[in-house]
């Protein structure tokens, strides 16, 4: 038997990620206390009052069985009733909402029900990797564009289209973004939704961080443009908003065809979330609006920690409007090394973990993404061993001379 790749394995790059990581593991077992600024693995606890529920549900035998691969009736009409709240935007549960185990495999199982062998999707660069490898994985050929809205997002769109062969079939947007916290008005929605009708193209819009926001607006939804529903789906996640990142709690809603499509893959995949999971996550939607702003402000202090003490340790960082990564450039003394050489210096030199900005897209490659996982005593420290690895990387430099 060969031991030549399985052909999908081949299509996937070596895992960015990966040397980073292991350059942190092998820190920790010597000793170093490594402050864990990279992977966005949320530290709050998940609020006391849903762990209750599913606990509550838990002691129902009943709920042990095998539970809905869409997601149960009432988790479904739960999601409807936040969009109609929060967006204005009414859905029918039973036709236009699914449940997903996370909105990672939402749209790696969307990507692989729409996608054809050899059709093309524009993805923007940077994103988060599941954007490209979730088609890539189904056979689809990724093109680039441009990641912040504005003139030339739709420039590439129009070079996506003109010399993309065949035409694409489908467009990813996410805003707010991760990893560069972009946003994205109502304006331009619109504007995409008539660019992606003219050329027949379906959107699928990852708007999983649509509740952690810093400034007074917050983010719209593709869906409230109107006729967006006829060719759009949108993918939101629990984790972040509510604290339930290992819960694995996600929805897709919108175009009724999408949504069948996706949840007859489902079908043959899953039985959806253990059912007292999906009783707490209904119980955190309809009550626990309370709780999301807990963590806005949270990750808000963190952020203007962040920005305020690495500044004074002599790295600007930009404050990002929403999500809880900053995209940060690469300090002008360390551009040379690339986001994975400055990343694995940090490990090195500073005991400080970021992910390279690489790992969401070639273009990324001169920046780092700040996750505010840890808390602000925390940030402060990965400060004062920023400011001294900055303080003596400059004395070497200039004694070199």
């Amino acid at each position: 038997m060969s031991n030549q790749e399985f052909y999908k394995i081949r299509r996937l790059p070596p895992y960015v990620f990966a040397e980073v990581n292991r350059l942190k593991a092998q820190a920790r077992a010597a000793g170093a206390d490594i402050i864990d600024l990279g992977m966005g693995n949320p530290d709050l606890p998940t609020p006391q009052a849903i762990v209750d529920k599913m606990c509550e549900a838990a002691q129902d035998g009943r709920t042990h069985r095998y539970s809905a691969s869409k997601g149960i009736k009432g988790l479904r009409q739960a999601q409807a009733a936040y969009y109609e709240r929060r967006f204005g935007v009414r859905l029918n549960p039973e036709t236009q909402v699914v449940a997903t185990l996370g909105s990672k495999e939402g749209f790696a199982n969307m990507a692989e029900a729409i996608t054809a062998p050899g059709d093309v999707v524009l993805v923007p660069n940077p994103t988060y990797p599941i954007h490209s490898f979730g088609f890539i994985m189904s056979g689809a050929v990724v093109r680039s564009i441009a990641a912040e809205p504005g003139d030339e997002f739709f420039h590439s769109l129009e070079r996506g289209v003109r010399h993309s062969i065949p035409s694409p079939t489908a467009l990813i947007l996410n805003y707010p973004s991760n990893p560069t916290a972009l946003l994205a008005t109502l304006d331009f929605y619109r504007d995409v939704v008539r660019f992606a009708k003219k050329h027949d193209i379906l959107i699928l819009s990852d708007l999983a961080y649509s509740e952690i926001y810093f400034d007074d607006v917050p983010p719209p939804s593709i869906l409230q443009v109107p006729g967006a529903m006829d060719i759009s789906v949108e993918f939101t996640s629990m984790s972040k908003t509510y604290s339930m990142p290992g819960w694995r709690m996600g929805f897709a809603v919108g175009n009724e065809r999408m949504i069948s499509a996706l949840t007859r893959v489902k079908s043959y995949l899953d039985y959806g979330a253990f059912t007292p999971i999906q009783v707490a996550a209904a119980f955190a939607i309809n009550t626990q609006d309370h709780e999301i702003e807990n963590a806005r402000q949270i990750y808000k202090k963190r952020r203007d920690v962040m920005v305020e003490t690495f500044a004074k340790a002599g790295w600007d960082v930009p404050p990002p409007p929403a999500t809880m990564f900053a995209w940060a450039p690469i300090p002008k003394q360390f551009e040379h090394l690339g986001s994975v050489g400055f990343s694995k210096l940090l490990i090195e030199k500073a005991d400080v973990a970021v992910s390279p900005g690489i790992g969401f897209g070639e273009f990324g490659d001169n920046h780092v993404r700040i996750a505010l996982v840890e808390n602000e005593q925390r940030i402060r420290q990965a400060a004062r061993n920023l400011k001294k690895f900055f303080r003596d990387h400059q004395s070497t430099s200039q004694a070199a001379e």
